[in-house]
């Protein structure tokens, strides 16, 4: 049986980083899967969810579940859309018996891209190069909500010509938090000075995350600070060649 999976791309990703997601479908490609891209896709309903607009984000989530309903595996570039899916929906379809067993059979197959290629694909060496110095950042759902924190390092650790090291406050928040960083834009702004500050004292020239709001939350403190510092999804190392 040919082994397929389907991509929910996020918001993020199609509107503003649409290389992350020709990045992921690259390098799931190069590893023997095949992939189904449902367009009818959309948003998970985060950034409604978030506000408060408990009706309108379900509204999303239902279609979510009618577009992925018979996908074999759902792979996200992204651990807060993940996590959405996979925790939240169960809170928002706890009075709709019919929807919530939905979203129970659902939640075990939707993945987030770094723990689909270690834990169903297999792998961590993917032929990837990159000759750079690397730091990690810790995105706040990924860690706290999935406990992702391994994987991403390890696949890391498997590319050719790269060296990682570590933050002294990698698993800081870098200050995005989606609304937060509009509603409480000078705490923000703070937190992430002091997540520059600790990718500075790394010397690393490539910051790598597996959220793509978090990196440009980072790129924009690194590029007002005069940092000659870029940043890349960890979908965009992993294609490398």
């Amino acid at each position: 049986m040919p082994k397929r999976a389907s991509l929910f791309v996020t918001c993020v990703v199609d509107q503003v980083f649409p290389s992350v997601g020709l990045a992921m479908a690259e390098v799931l490609e190069r590893l023997g899967w095949q992939l189904d891209f449902p367009e009818a896709q959309t948003c998970c309903g985060q950034p409604a969810f978030n506000s408060g607009y408990r009706a309108q984000a379900r509204k999303v989530a239902l279609h979510f579940l009618d577009v992925f309903r018979d996908a074999e595996y759902i792979v996200v570039p992204s651990g807060s859309c993940t996590s959405m899916i996979s925790h939240h929906f169960e809170e928002l379809f706890a009075g709709d018996s019919a929807r919530l067993a939905e979203t129970h059979a659902l939640a075990p197959r939707v993945y987030e891209f770094s723990r689909f290629l270690t834990e169903v694909a297999g792998a961590e060496d993917v032929g990837a190069r990159m000759d750079a110095v690397a730091t990690y950042h810790d995105s706040c759902h990924a860690l706290r909500e999935l406990h992702i924190k391994d994987a991403p390092r390890r696949l890391l650790r498997k590319v050719r010509g790269l060296e990682l090291r570590e933050m002294d406050i990698a698993d800081e928040c870098c200050g995005f938090g989606g609304t937060f960083s509009v509603k409480f834009a000078d705490v923000s702004g703070a937190m992430a000075r002091t997540k520059i500050d600790s990718i500075a004292r790394t010397g690393a020239g490539l910051v790598v995350s597996i959220d793509s709001s978090c990196l440009m939350q980072i790129q924009g403190a690194l590029s007002r600070a005069g940092l000659p510092i870029r940043t890349l999804h960890l979908a965009e190392v992993l294609a490398s060649r």
